[in-house]
């Protein structure tokens, strides 16, 4: 891709937001948020003293990577300021109030003008891109200006225009990092490739410590408690509707079991869907009002953002969506880390993590609803399998966490925070 198709790109994208806002509420959000953004972010810089670590997320599940991170970053330099950016709605939205950073913001579209701009503004001395999501004129600027720039936890394919006859411009990219750390042997041989080995680490991916962190720091969610009682359970999380399908045969058939869902999408006309799916359900706004008694559905549907890594922890068995669609399965490791045995649906392939938690014999894939009935039926049965797969599941995250350790010793190491 060449510049001038890049920058066709940037129009059309910002167009097409522009109109899908107009009935799209995450477009709305994206289109409102970078009103007037650099006023906002210029009155609020001024307060902050010295050059403060920049960190960039694409969205939640990014940023979910990076917080071990950036949390290691201000608690061994308390007084190091931090910015914190998202390009997407699903991340700004959820951590604007986050009281690791000094600042969230959105992140201005990208241009020349906008990475000047922005630049000129913050002035990192050190900058951390979370994983992917890669803009031109942002890590050119970087560049321009020597300022460190560390990808955390990043992962690359054969597939992906870095390696292409076409991805010269994304080549130019990879050139603006200092240091890459990568989750996998692969990564460090494609980027080898391209003539980088000696600032290639393989260092894992820094969700293990996010997910042992969560479970370490664990916080009980009373009416989730008392809506599973005694009963055996089963947690389905960040499911969508091919999931639910996938699911409602089982749960129609097992009246004794109780089911909690929690769709990936909770904008409202979702959860209504989710609701007609399954018509003998509570939603957990409603749980909070409700009696509990032996009339109370055998399925609760999470309305909300947020409790979905703590709920896993009532699960007997825990199944996590997006194994049957495009994008391929969602965080495993926030069932794994509680000892759950962790059903998902085929679509894995493109996620370390998945694939080592099959190989750790912790997780299952399934096909189709008559294996995932199958499956279920056995782990709910069968305790000492349960209990068996879901150590196995504790033990593969366990194993593989400290790779946030490792960036913060790199940076002492480089002292990339001493003035």
């Amino acid at each position: 891709m060449s510049k001038v198709l890049y920058n066709i790109f940037l129009q059309l994208y910002a167009s097409g937001v522009q109109v899908a806002s107009f009935w799209n509420s995450k477009a709305a959000k994206w289109v409102k948020g970078r009103k007037n953004i650099f006023s906002e972010i210029n009155s609020k810089i001024k307060e902050i003293q010295g050059r403060p670590v920049w960190m960039h997320c694409a969205s939640l599940g990014e940023f979910e990577q990076g917080r071990p991170l950036l949390e290691e970053i201000r608690k061994n330099y308390p007084q190091q300021s931090i910015i914190l950016s998202f390009f997407s709605p699903s991340g700004y939205e959820v951590m604007k109030d986050y009281k690791g950073a000094d600042y969230v913001f959105y992140l201005p579209m990208d241009s020349a003008l906008h990475a000047k701009k922005f630049l000129d503004a913050v002035n990192p001395c050190l900058v951390l891109w979370v994983k992917y999501e890669y803009w031109f004129y942002y890590l050119h600027e970087l560049k321009k200006r020597n300022i460190p720039t560390i990808l955390v936890s990043g992962i690359f394919r054969d597939s992906q225009p870095f390696f292409k006859w076409y991805g010269q411009i994304w080549r130019i990219m990879l050139s603006s990092f200092t240091h890459f750390f990568v989750q996998n042997e692969d990564s460090k041989e494609l980027l080898k490739q391209l003539g980088y080995d000696d600032n290639v680490n393989i260092n894992g991916d820094t969700r293990f410590d996010r997910v042992l962190e969560i479970s370490e720091n664990y916080v009980p969610v009373p009416f989730i408690e008392e809506f599973c009682g005694t009963d055996k359970v089963v947690v389905a999380g960040s499911t969508w509707e091919e999931d639910e399908i996938e699911l409602l045969h089982f749960i129609n058939t097992n009246p004794g079991i109780k089911f909690i869902i929690a769709p990936h999408e909770i904008d409202k006309e979702n959860i209504s869907n989710v609701k007609d799916e399954f018509p003998k359900s509570i939603l957990y706004s409603q749980l909070q009002l409700a009696t509990f008694n032996a009339t109370l559905p055998h399925v609760l549907i999470i309305d909300n953002v947020g409790m979905l890594s703590r709920i896993y922890k009532y699960a007997t068995v825990t199944y996590v969506g997006g194994g049957f669609g495009a994008d391929g399965v969602h965080n495993v490791l926030e069932a794994a880390v509680y000892g759950k045995p962790v059903v998902f649906g085929p679509v894995y392939e493109k996620f370390d993590e998945a694939l080592g938690l099959l190989q750790a014999g912790g997780g299952i894939s399934i096909d189709g609803p008559v294996k995932l009935d199958a499956v279920l039926k056995n782990l709910l049965d069968d305790e000492t399998i349960c209990r068996l797969k879901g150590e196995a599941a504790k033990n593969y995250v366990t194993e593989h966490a400290g790779a946030s350790k490792k960036i913060l010793q790199f940076i002492y190491e480089k002292r990339l925070l001493t003035s």
